[in-house]
């Protein structure tokens, strides 16, 4: 039980220094997934 703390500790710990990282991921999904819809209009 200790050890499922200690790395969700550190799972939260990485999100809160890369969370610009995974908006930016997000956002450049975002955008292909609406040119594609776009496109394929």
């Amino acid at each position: 039980m200790q050890a499922i703390q200690s790395s969700y500790r550190g799972f939260r710990l990485l999100m809160d220094l890369n969370w610009d990282r995974v908006l930016y991921v997000c956002t450049i999904a975002f955008a292909l997934a609406a040119g594609a819809f776009v496109g394929s209009l």
